[in-house]
């Protein structure tokens, strides 16, 4: 039975958990896999219980951090070898950054028949400034050409990566959606959103808005709150937002809503414009009680809160920005440019007058994203990939 070495960056909510999880998962029997990643970090909620809750063992490798840290960072290069060493796996498979650069270099040293590394998002615009920009491209060219193969997970990914920012040609690149368990989005959806409308104290006519992910710069928070500004100065809808989630800039967040003279409050018992909840577990609750999704990103590989969102029926708002185009189905929600605010404000507030309208496409959205988005599909396309590789390198 080939052995698979599966490696992320750390255990933190979002959808890189779940897809190795899936993957370690469900390729069982016909691979075996060990998978590693670091500790979630402050701010961050720990993600263990979702490879814990399919019966899986993960190792926390307690030396990956977020940042570059060079002793740390030699450090897990280390524990990787030995356990390569040990484990003795076949295929070294890396998902994003940090986990990409030191286990591949790890798997080169130990000469791993085959490494394949996994790009949920890149780091090559909105992140940095052009001199650490161009040392994280001149790192992955070079680790790309080491690699046996490269995922992406999506077709605008792969242009990006081929063609925008030239880390590999296009051959060496294979496109792996993800894939997520997706039912439990479909189902309970008028308890959830009774019991969420209540818990907040929505009115049957208020508009909840949501945006889900990491306070981050690149998430570009600051846009949404224009935008709630935008639709407060209407002064024609009624709506509460919420901001799922936390992060470094919590605080720098609520500064942009005292400036736009938005009120905001972490009590959802409070009546204001936006509540913060922190993270939400069970986001399909959440999910099922909000009526708008609203994304506004700078840079995203491809965004699981919009597959979840169609998954559930709601109605997008987004920057059209990394491989959501790929996701998104035309009809379930709308996308501007990110440098075009004007376009972003007029499309949520078209989203928030058309409401009624939009939850006619429900369903749309719901049969898109599982026919597109099931991790059935993820570790077939998966298992398929890893036996090419196998055949080619004589196994």
């Amino acid at each position: 039975m080939p052995k698979v070495l599966r490696i992320i960056n750390r255990f933190n909510i979002g959808g890189i958990t779940y897809n190795v999880s899936y993957l370690s998962k469900f390729l069982e029997p016909e691979f075996e896999t060990l998978l590693v990643g670091g500790p979630e970090e402050e701010g961050e909620d720990s993600s263990l219980y979702i490879p814990l809750g399919l019966g899986l063992k993960p190792k926390v490798l307690n030396q990956f951090q977020r940042s570059i840290n060079f002793k740390a960072d030699y450090n897990a290069y280390k524990e990787i070898k030995r356990l390569i060493k040990e484990f003795k796996p076949d295929i070294v498979h890396t998902h994003a950054s940090k986990a990409g650069a030191v286990g591949r270099l790890a798997a080169i040293h130990c000469k791993v028949p085959i490494i394949v590394h996994t790009f949920h998002g890149h780091v090559f615009h909105s992140y940095f400034g052009k001199l650490k920009t161009a040392f994280y491209i001149f790192i992955e060219r070079y680790l790309a050409k080491r690699s046996t193969a490269i995922v992406a997970i999506s077709k605008k990914q792969k242009q990006e990566l081929s063609e925008t920012f030239k880390i590999t040609h296009k051959e060496h690149i294979h496109v792996v959606p993800l894939g997520f368990d997706l039912q439990r989005f479909t189902v309970n959806k008028e308890e959830n959103r009774k019991t969420f409308r209540d818990h907040y104290h929505l009115s049957d006519n208020q508009i909840a808005i949501g945006i889900i992910g990491r306070l981050a710069p690149v998430k570009n928070h600051r846009l949404f709150i224009e935008a709630l500004s935008h639709l407060k100065k209407t002064g024609a809808l009624n709506f509460k937002a919420f901001i799922i989630g936390d992060g470094d800039i919590k605080h720098e967040i609520m500064g942009f809503c005292k400036e736009f003279d938005i009120s905001f409050s972490e009590n959802h018992q409070e009546e204001v414009d936006v509540i913060f909840t922190s993270w939400i577990k069970n986001i399909e609750w959440a999910l099922h009680g909000l009526d708008i999704v609203a994304l506004t990103s700078l840079n995203e590989g491809t965004p699981v809160s919009i597959i979840e969102a169609q998954a559930a029926g709601k109605y997008i708002v987004a920057t059209n920005v990394g491989g959501i185009e790929d996701v998104l189905h035309p009809n379930c929600g709308l996308l501007s440019e990110v440098t075009d605010r004007e376009a972003y404000f007029f499309n949520l507030s078209l989203a928030c007058r058309n409401f009624s309208k939009n939850i006619q496409r429900e369903k749309t959205g719901e049969n898109w994203s599982l026919s597109k988005f099931s991790y059935l599909r993820l570790v077939s396309d998966m298992e398929k990939l890893y036996k090419s590789l196998l055949i080619q390198h004589g196994f």
